[in-house]
């Protein structure tokens, strides 16, 4: 009787990792692990809102600042910071609005949220940074690798368009879309100092993804940073023509498509996510 129901069991569980296969990994919507402790964390006033970040291996050297994407929170990079921080002073920051940083009545845009984290480097006495972004942390890397070279060592993008031509007309995983949006509210009205204004605030996104990002080619072009231009295999919202478009523009970008995930890859998988950035950042 045990020895069948051993047996019973190895079947039952054998099949259902057969059933979990049956997910690609790039359709998977993984959740970060908890944040390590931070060796210091704080709202800074910036412009006009109080903006939260954390501060890993405060003494280490060559600092970088992980900007996470939109609707999101630093709390998304905790896979990549325990890994980074072991080589790195690594700063994680919540755009204005996101995550426990305070929203102002200003319209959202790329530009003012470029000035926030300008604004955050001269709080925290940081003269220059690699900058890893994602998504909508990646164009604010693009913006302030133009707009101030003299500030930005390394610039490593996943998943950033840089003017809307880039995104796909066809229609995204609604189920999924679902899923991340319940996932989204959630931490919101976990993190945020306005708990209850979610749809307030997803409304001032949408505006400001209605007309940008709007960079200009021949900004882009300046870009002086050693810089990688990342995507996944299965991004879902960008072609990968405008992804290799954009590495063309800057001068010397290398194009990186990382295997099997999409536009979540930093968590689907991270192990080979954290792989890419350290070859721009260590190995350049």
């Amino acid at each position: 009787m045990k020895q069948t129901l051993i047996i019973f069991l190895s079947l039952l569980i054998s099949g259902s990792c057969a059933m979990c296969q049956t997910v690609p990994l790039w359709k998977t919507l993984p959740d970060a692990p908890p944040m390590p402790q931070a060796d210091e964390s704080g709202l800074a006033p910036v412009n006009d809102i109080e903006m939260y970040y954390a501060i890993f291996n405060k003494d280490g050297q060559e600092p970088v600042i992980l900007l996470h994407g939109g609707l999101v929170s630093s709390d998304e990079w905790g896979f990549e910071v325990p890994l980074l921080s072991k080589t790195h002073k690594v700063i994680v920051v919540d755009s204005r609005g996101h995550g426990r940083s305070s929203m102002s009545d200003r319209p959202f845009g790329y530009n003012l949220m470029t000035s926030d984290v300008l604004q955050l480097m001269d709080y925290l006495k940081i003269e220059k940074a690699s900058i890893v972004g994602w998504s909508d942390g990646g164009v604010i890397g693009l913006i302030l690798a133009y707009k101030y070279p003299e500030r930005v060592n390394k610039l490593f993008t996943y998943g950033a368009n840089y003017n809307l031509s880039g995104y796909k007309t066809e229609p995204t995983d609604s189920v999924l879309a679902a899923r991340f949006m319940e996932k989204v509210q959630s931490n919101y009205r976990k993190l945020s100092p306005k708990p209850d204004s979610f749809a307030e605030f997803r409304k001032a996104l949408g505006k400001m993804y209605s007309n940008e990002p709007d960079l200009n080619p021949t900004d882009i072009k300046i870009i002086k940073a050693p810089t990688v231009i990342a995507c996944g295999q299965y991004e879902q919202f960008i072609t990968l023509e405008h992804f290799q478009d954009l590495s063309r523009l800057i001068p010397n970008a290398k194009l990186v498509i990382l295997p099997n995930v999409s536009h979540g890859g930093p968590l689907q998988d991270p192990a080979q996510f954290h792989q890419a950035v350290v070859n721009l950042l260590d190995h350049n």
